[in-house]
């Protein structure tokens, strides 16, 4: 809970203006060219919405899982899934704020939602996640590779979904914690890339516990650090506001991470 709250009070102190502070990325993803879709996985009991972009490409693609912020499946989340697509991937972003009648949408501000993901089981996303990697195994436009990513809360579920799903490929941490018990590395088959903020020290505090863990595990872990930068960059780093610091930590974390994807 400590985790997630820390990820919510920085998240936040990068929002001022809840209401209309992701306009730009809803404006972006209307004028994308690229064919998105909602789909309904079932994760047990639950139907979990999830948002699907493709990439505009001849050949099958890999999938990035993408998992929110905190705040949910915003515009930027799903801005951020249509230019995962834009650079060739496949990406489907389940909202684990679904439940009956309920998705990110039905929040009436980031407070709630808030409130809402930091009480979800931990066992509930892992499912959810895993219903959402089902699905990507059988979509006929993917070639078979399967990756996660995830930003600050996501971040730390996509470290934990490395310890839990064998089969991915890549786990891409953007500010989120990781490991801090051997227990919740041992189980990682995949190389964790991460991408972190210089002036996120609640954050960064974590970091060299997670080194040693992956280390003395013998699992491959790259963190990054960008100068100047604060937490939230990627989101933040994109928004017609954006500070120095922020914006070339996003076009830096993009392009490096561009380069690992072509790895797969």
């Amino acid at each position: 809970m400590k985790r997630f709250l820390v990820c919510a009070l920085l998240s936040l102190a990068l929002l001022p203006h809840p209401a209309s502070a992701q306009d730009w990325a809803k404006e972006r993803l209307n004028k994308s060219p690229r064919h998105s879709e909602w789909v309904e996985l079932k994760s047990g009991d639950r139907t979990v919405k999830t948002f699907v972009v493709y990439p505009e490409v001849k050949a099958k693609a890999p999938v990035v899982l993408a998992i929110h912020e905190i705040f949910g499946l915003t515009d930027w989340a799903k801005n951020l899934a249509d230019e995962l697509a834009a650079a060739g991937y496949i990406a489907v972003a389940p909202d684990l704020l679904s439940a009956p009648g309920k998705d990110t949408s039905s929040y009436p501000d980031q407070g709630a939602a808030i409130k809402a993901i930091s009480a979800l089981p931990a066992a509930q996303v892992m499912a959810d996640l895993d219903a959402a990697a089902e699905f990507a195994a059988k979509l006929p436009a993917g070639n078979g590779v399967l990756t996660v990513t995830g930003f600050c809360w996501g971040g730390e579920k996509a470290f934990a979904y490395a310890n839990h799903n064998p089969k991915l490929k890549a786990s891409y941490v953007f500010y989120g914690p990781g490991p801090q018990t051997a227990e919740e590395a041992a189980k990682i088959a995949c190389p964790v890339y991460g991408f972190y903020a210089e002036d996120d020290a609640r954050i960064g505090a974590t970091l060299q516990k997670t080194k040693e863990i992956m280390k003395a595990a013998g699992k491959t872990f790259e963190p990054e650090t960008y100068p100047g930068a604060g937490h939230g960059f990627m989101r933040a780093g994109e928004a017609p506001d954006a500070s120095e610091a922020n914006r070339k930590a996003h076009d830096a974390a993009w392009a490096r991470w561009k380069t690992l994807l072509k790895k797969l």
